[in-house]
């Protein structure tokens, strides 16, 4: 399935609250991906990166990290929606996460977007809210559910 980016005008963003943006394309979730993370955080722990014995461990086959799978937002955000006339897009924080189901490797990942709150700020910012669900190809409930707060900012005139 090939997916359509929504462009959205920075002043138009609280209008929005309450709208589903859309879903991201498929994206194969791979062993190398999970090493480089393990690599990079330091998280080793077998059932993400020893392939054979998590063969035998309790989820049939290696998983993804669940930071791994959160930490995919960014470029899933980006096939589903684009803010045209921002300057800068801070990552605020979390409100919530949850990861209610494993994520094979080599299963196929994509995330549904919800703008959930979006309100003007006296800075002249506007903060987002987005509800995000993360699910693989197949999976019978989510593999990660969470609030990400984002701070658009206006241009700065540089």
């Amino acid at each position: 399935m090939s997916v359509s980016v929504r462009t959205v005008a920075f002043d138009d963003l609280p209008g929005l609250a309450g709208e589903d943006l859309g879903v991201s394309a498929w994206h194969e979730v791979t062993q190398e991906q999970v090493q480089l993370f393990a690599d990079a955080t330091g998280d080793h722990q077998w059932i993400h990166v020893d392939v054979e014995r998590a063969r035998g461990g309790p989820f049939g086959a290696p998983i993804a990290h669940g930071f791994l799978t959160l930490s995919l937002y960014p470029v899933l955000i980006d096939e589903i929606v684009a803010i045209e006339g921002c300057g800068l897009i801070v990552n605020y924080g979390l409100n919530k996460v949850r990861f209610p189901a494993p994520v094979p490797v080599g299963s196929m990942l994509r995330l549904q977007l919800t703008l959930t709150a979006a309100e003007g700020r006296p800075d002249g910012s506007v903060e987002a809210i987005f509800a995000l669900t993360f699910e693989v190809q197949g999976g019978s409930k989510p593999v990660c559910v969470a609030e990400s707060v984002l701070r658009y900012l206006p241009p700065s005139g540089d």
